[in-house]
C-alpha cells in the first residue's frame, strides 16, 4: 500500500483543495488458437491536485509519488484556478459542506502474471478437448488493480484499494452457411484473481451453457424487422440502464443538453420501472464496484433515478450539487491519476418485478427473445442502438428458432413507458469498462424485461 504522504499536507490547503495518488496495475494474457498474444503487466501511478475558486477547478498532475511533487501539484493547480478565476469571473459561492472524516478499506498485494497465463492455458486445452469442432477460439484473462490515497478539504479521506479479476473465452464455429459464428463467455467480479477464479469448475459450466447457445445460433434464422414484442434478458436490461438512460442523467450531460434536463419529476417509464445507481451494497451485499467515498472525499449515497416510471433525480458531484440545490451523490470518480473526477456510474440497474419468465415468454404470440448484446450506443437524447448477439423466435407463447445477429433500437424513455412485465430474476454484469472521456469500470444489471422494441431483420 502507499505511504501516506499525502494527509499531513491537507494542514497547507488554503483554497478548496482534493489532493490524490494514485497507482494503477493492469495484467492481461491473450491466447487466440493456442498462440500467446498478449503476456502484459502495466502499473501507473502518480499525484493530481485540483483547487476549487469562485466555480472554476484548476487541475495539475505528476507522475512522480513524493512530498515534493504533491506541494508542486497544489501549487500548480492553485495558479490555474486563480487563472481560470480571472479571466470566466464566474463568481459562484462554496461547493455545498459534505460530512468529514477517514476511510480505509481493501488491501493491495500481487497477483501472479503467472497464474493468469496458466488458467489462459488450462481453459485453451479444456476447450480444444472438449469442442473439437471449432474452427476458432481465444482466452483472456484480466486484472485490474486500483489504489487511491487522497485528502481533501472539509471532506473525507480515503485510502482504498479495489481489485478486479475477468475471464474471457471466445468460441467460434461454421454456420450452415459456411459463414464464421461466434459467442463468448465472460465473467468478472470484484478480487483478486486467484480468489475470484480459485475454482474453475463454475467458469466451465458457463462456457458450455455458452456452447449449447452457439448450437443453436449456427442454425439461425433472420429476424423479421420491425416493432415487436420482445424480452430483454438481464444482461440487454443492464446495458440499458447503464447506456441509454444513465448517461442521460448524469447531472454534468444534464447540463450540457441532456434530454433529462427538462424531465425531472415527469412520467419517463412503465410504472414498473425502477432504476438506482448503487453505491455499494444491494439487497445487502457488496456490489463489484463500491465506492463507499468518491474522488471529491463525499460520501457515496444510492441515487434514485428512476421510481415507479417518474424520473426522480440526477447522479451529482458537488459543483452539480450546487447548481441544483441538492446534496451530492457521491458519483464523482476518475480512472487514473491525470484524470480529474468525473461524474460516473458505478452500479446502476433496473430494479428487479414479481413476473417469471415462463409467464413472459408464454404472454408472446409473435416476437422475440433477446439474450446477449457485445456492444451499446447511445446519445444524450436517450436514442439507443445495440448489438445483440444471441436470440430466439417466441411464437405462439413458445421458444423458437435461434435468430441471427441482429440490433435492436428505440429511444429509451419512449421505449421504456412500453415495458408490461418486470422479471424476478436481477443479475449483475461486471464485464465492461464505460468510456466517458477516460475509460472506468461500471456495473450494471436488472432483470429480463417485457417491452415493445425496433428489430433489425435481414
Amino acid at each position: 500500500m502507499l505511504q501516506d504522504l499525502v494527509t499531513p499536507l491537507k494542514g497547507e490547503f488554503r483554497d478548496y483543495t482534493e489532493l490524490r495518488a494514485q497507482v494503477n496495475t493492469r495484467q492481461a494474457v491473450y491466447i487466440s488458437k493456442g498462440n500467446l498474444l498478449a503476456n502484459t503487466k502495466e502499473i501507473r501511478g502518480g499525484v493530481n491536485a485540483r483547487v476549487y475558486k469562485n466555480g472554476v477547478f484548476g487541475v495539475a498532475s505528476a507522475p512522480e509519488y513524493d512530498t515534493e511533487s504533491l506541494r508542486a501539484v497544489v501549487a500548480a493547480a492553485s495558479r490555474n484556478a486563480r487563472f481560470l478565476d480571472q479571466k470566466e469571473k464566474p463568481g459562484k459561492g462554496p461547493l455545498p459542506s459534505v460530512p468529514t472524516g477517514s476511510m480505509i478499506y481493501g488491501e493491495d498485494r500481487e497477483v501472479s502474471q503467472k497464474l493468469l497465463l496458466e488458467v489462459s492455458r488450462e481453459l485453451d486445452a479444456y476447450v480444444t478437448e472438449k469442442y473439437p469442432g471449432l474452427v476458432s477460439r481465444f482466452v483472456s484473462a484480466r486484472h485490474m488493480g486500483i489504489e487511491k490515497l487522497s485528502a481533501v478539504s472539509d471532506s473525507y479521506d480515503i485510502h482504498s484499494y479495489l481489485p478486479k479479476a475477468n475471464l474471457y473465452v471466445g468460441l467460434t464455429v461454421e454456420d450452415k452457411d459456411g459463414k464464421p459464428c461466434d459467442l463468448t463467455c465472460m465473467y468478472g467480479r470484484k478480487g483478486f484473481f486467484d480468489q475470484v477464479f480459485a475454482d474453475l469448475s463454475f467458469f466451465k459450466d458457463e462456457i458450455e451453457k455458452v456452447y449449447e447457445k452457439l448450437m443453436h445460433k449456427r442454425e439461425a434464422v433472420y429476424a423479421e424487422a420491425g416493432v415487436k414484442e420482445c424480452i430483454l434478458a438481464p444482461m440487454l436490461t443492464g446495458m440499458l440502464s447503464h447506456e441509454a438512460v444513465g448517461h442521460t442523467v448524469e447531472a454534468d450531460l444534464v447540463l450540457g443538453g441532456s434530454v433529462a434536463g427538462h424531465m425531472l419529476g415527469r412520467e419517463v417509464a412503465s410504472e414498473k420501472v425502477t432504476m438506482v445507481d448503487f453505491a455499494h451494497h444491494y439487497a445487502g451485499e457488496e456490489l463489484s464496484i463500491p465506492v463507499y467515498v468518491d474522488d471529491e472525499g463525499t460520501l457515496a449515497q444510492d441515487a434514485v433515478l428512476i421510481e415507479n416510471g417518474i424520473l426522480k433525480g440526477y447522479m451529482h458531484d458537488k459543483a452539480s450539487a450546487m447548481h441544483y440545490g441538492v446534496a451530492p451523490t457521491g458519483n464523482a470518480r476518475a480512472f487514473g491519476f491525470a484524470d480529474e473526477p468525473l461524474i460516473r456510474m458505478r452500479n446502476t440497474a433496473v430494479l428487479p418485478g414479481t413476473d417469471k419468465l415462463e409467464d413472459m415468454i408464454a404472454s408472446i404470440d409473435d416476437g422475440y427473445y433477446l439474450l446477449d448484446t457485445n456492444n451499446g450506443q447511445a446519445d444524450t437524447t436517450g436514442e439507443f442502438m445495440f448489438g445483440v448477439t444471441s436470440g430466439y423466435e417466441i411464437k405462439n407463447g413458445k421458444l423458437g428458432r435461434a435468430i441471427k445477429e441482429t440490433t435492436i433500437s428505440g429511444v429509451a424513455f419512449d421505449m421504456l413507458k412500453t415495458v408490461s412485465m418486470v422479471g424476478d430474476d436481477l443479475e449483475w454484469d461486471y464485464n465492461g469498462m464505460c468510456g466517458k472521456k477516460q475509460s472506468i469500470a461500471v456495473g450494471m444489471g436488472g432483470p429480463s424485461i417485457k417491452c415493445r422494441v425496433t428489430i433489425g431483420g435481414r
